[in-house]
């Protein structure tokens, strides 16, 4: 059995302004912070963005979920 992936028909606009797709791209950066500004400054607290991504992670889950509004209402059609 194979699964075909496809994108939505809109996925240009819900890669914009999706909440979710925000706080992804957010938990990445905060990942990344998390490897590199260590090696410039030692006064970091040690876990501080670990947490930090961890909490958008989950924020970024539950957004999936949440209803956004759709093209018609952002438009102000």
């Amino acid at each position: 059995m194979t699964l075909k992936q496809r994108l939505i028909a809109d996925w240009r606009w819900v890669l914009k302004h999706s909440w979710s797709v925000r706080l992804m791209l957010l938990s990445a950066a905060l990942s990344g912070s998390e490897v590199i500004l260590p090696l410039f400054s030692d006064g970091m607290p040690k876990h501080l963005f670990a947490v930090l991504s961890f909490l958008t992670v989950v924020a970024a889950a539950i957004a999936r979920f949440a209803l956004q509004n759709n093209r018609e209402v952002s438009n102000g059609s």
